[in-house]
């Protein structure tokens, strides 16, 4: 049987899509369920604002968390800042009380930018809140704020490098946030070049693998990123 694996979305004015019969939606880049399908999973959308969200995890065998809006500065002791794009607070809550549930269970997840966030600032770490202001060159996005393509160095031995079958790879990404301060419970297995936190691991879980980048946007043509997924649903 096909495994279940939940996908997080947007929050519900994340990215509107306004019409003349409804202003809000619910929504994801068809990349991620993409990805899953290849791999073998069924992918089933997880809209913010269910109250009741560990119930989710009986009935799934895997969690992909999206990408997606900055966390609440709130949450990790952070000031407001114009840089810093609008909060989805309820997208917040769900998603923090998904990974308080994810992080004492066996079921595998891949937490995907905003999701290496939340899982960092939920195990109580912090958030370099605009990269520009802590790194000389900015590579993690382009000129427009946009995507752009970096080395990514994967620790060997690591979920992540042996997901990809590799411990060097070219990633896209597009995010000014970044983690600071890494929490106690992760253990750093991916870097960039300029020293920023690639990719995390929760040591003692089955397979939690969480990363700054983007796999989902390069998956239908890069086995690396591929791998991800496919490792995800062997594992669920």
């Amino acid at each position: 049987m096909q495994p279940l694996i939940g996908i997080t979305t947007y929050d519900r004015t994340e990215h509107p899509s306004p019409s003349a019969h409804y202003a809000t939606h619910y929504s994801v880049p068809t990349d991620y369920v993409d990805a899953v399908r290849r791999a073998g999973g069924v992918p089933v959308l997880l809209p913010p604002g269910e109250p009741h969200t560990a119930r989710w995890l009986d009935k799934l065998d895997g969690v992909v968390m999206s990408g997606g809006t900055d966390v609440a500065p709130s949450r990790y002791g952070g000031h407001e800042d114009p840089r810093v794009q609008t909060a989805a607070l309820e997208r917040d809550q769900s998603e923090f009380e998904i990974t308080t549930s994810l992080v004492e269970s066996t079921i595998p997840a891949l937490l995907v930018c905003r999701g290496i966030q939340v899982l960092n600032v939920g195990l109580g770490g912090t958030l370099h809140a605009h990269l520009p202001d802590v790194v000389e060159t900015d590579i993690h996005r382009d000129e427009n704020g946009f995507w752009t393509t970096h080395a990514i160095e994967a620790t060997p031995g690591s979920a992540v490098a042996k997901a990809m079958g590799t411990e060097r790879v070219v990633t896209y990404s597009g995010h000014h946030q970044a983690l600071d301060r890494v929490a106690e419970r992760l253990v750093v297995t991916a870097l960039a070049p300029d020293g920023i936190v690639e990719a995390v691991e929760l040591p003692g879980h089955p397979w939690l693998v969480a990363v700054q980048w983007h796999p989902e946007v390069t998956a239908h043509r890069d086995p690396t990123q591929q791998g991800l997924f496919d490792d995800l649903i062997q594992h669920a």
